[in-house]
């Protein structure tokens, strides 16, 4: 039997907050992390299920583990799922060393308060995004690290990077870089997944075939991602700004949830 959760916390960056995802009525975007705790709280039926989302869109693995990992852990949380350190690998000149060391120490504490942790590797960019070739050594070295901090009983990976599904740009918002509605419902799968819980579907399967773009289809695509998210996102890297600045935790006590 698999374990029996009662409280989840989720701490990363925008992939864990749900960028991009369906929104909720308060206004905020719903994502995998909220699937994956409404999933678990089904399985207590009438008993109480707590959840927690400490996750700001734009954050570093450093001010993860600098703003996220103290609340997270004094929560004592069973179940915690970490993801970070894409942010710092999209910048040039990372310090990777420095990201496997911060990551390393929050999953080593994490682990030290009780908690299962949950890590993922990153999809691959280079099977759907042109000029990402230049991240890839990174993302490699980062996946390895990942499967090695998954030897400890206590560790479950989540491996994006070897699910070709994920190259469908139809698993991807339009600014490329957040996943769309369906994206999310198969992260949650998978994670559903690690945790040994029977799979719903196959989240590893390929969409049904799209119909095919036409060339000027694809420029129109192409002007609008590079006006609306590409310039932006240049924009705050060159002037030190984030979009998470003063952004407050999407769900920052462990309250009952269902």
């Amino acid at each position: 039997m698999p374990t029996t959760y009662r409280s989840y916390v989720a701490v990363g960056d925008s992939f864990t907050e749900g960028m991009c995802d369906d929104l909720l009525p308060d206004g905020q975007y719903r994502g995998w992390a909220d699937r994956v705790a409404s999933a678990l709280a089904e399985e207590l039926a009438a008993e109480e299920f707590r959840y927690a989302n400490l996750a700001v869109r734009g954050k570093l693995i450093g001010q993860i583990h600098d703003e996220q990992l103290a609340a997270a852990s004094a929560m004592g949380a069973d179940l915690v799922t970490l993801a970070g350190g894409l942010n710092d690998v999209l910048r040039p000149g990372c310090d990777i060393a420095q990201v496997e060391r911060l990551l390393g120490r929050c999953a080593g504490e994490l682990r030290a308060a009780g908690a299962t942790v949950v890590l993922f590797t990153s999809t691959d960019p280079t099977r759907r995004l042109g000029g990402s070739s230049r991240l890839l050594p990174a993302i490699l070295r980062m996946k390895a690290f990942v499967h090695e901090l998954g030897q400890d009983d206590g560790v479950a990976v989540v491996d994006l990077f070897s699910a070709p599904c994920f190259d469908d740009r139809r698993l991807w918002a339009e600014d490329r870089l957040h996943l769309s509605p369906e994206g999310h419902r198969r992260v949650a799968a998978a994670v559903l997944e690690s945790l040994g819980r029977p799979a719903s579907f196959d989240w590893r399967a390929p969409l049904p075939p799209a119909a095919p773009r036409g060339a000027a289809e694809r420029l129109r695509s192409d002007a609008r991602w590079l006006g609306t998210h590409l310039g932006p996102w240049i924009g705050r890297r060159l002037t030190g700004r984030s979009s998470g600045d003063g952004r407050p935790p999407k769900r920052a006590e462990l309250l009952p949830y269902r």
